[in-house]
């Protein structure tokens, strides 16, 4: 479990700078001016606010991924299910992220988020399972 978490971390510090390398490599060709990033004003290039909104994204419904990985550990809830489910997770937030900041089709990009919701759901569901087996 904290091998699939670690890998959405680095998935997230590798969106970040690919956000700082197009933020920088726009400042350097006028595109923007370092001022703009202040307090995030003015037009920004689609290319940096496709970077900046997949970057907020991986703040979004990750959030629930590492507090079910957290509990998993906590709870020795390390089962196979529930670690395919992880690295699963992991795997489509990858492609979703790839999808965002490539070609960008909305269409591909919601069957990946989609498909990372079902595996949160489903984690979320086996440590409820295993919580309600230990109660009884």
């Amino acid at each position: 479990m904290l091998y699939a978490m670690f890998a959405m971390v680095l998935l997230t510090f590798g969106v970040a700078f690919r956000m700082m390398f197009l933020r920088i490599k726009a400042i350097k060709t006028g595109q923007v001016r370092i001022s703009q990033f202040r307090l995030n004003t003015g037009e920004m290039p689609a290319e940096i606010a496709q970077a900046a909104r997949n970057y907020g994204n991986l703040f979004e419904i990750p959030l629930l991924f590492y507090i079910a990985g957290t509990i998993a550990i906590a709870m020795h809830v390390e089962s196979t299910s529930m670690v395919i489910c992880a690295w699963a997770f992991v795997f489509c937030r990858l492609v979703h992220s790839w999808i965002h900041l490539t070609y960008n089709n909305v269409i591909h990009r919601m069957w990946a988020f989609v498909a990372s919701n079902a595996c949160i759901l489903i984690m979320w569901g086996l440590l409820l399972l295993k919580h309600s087996l230990d109660w009884v």
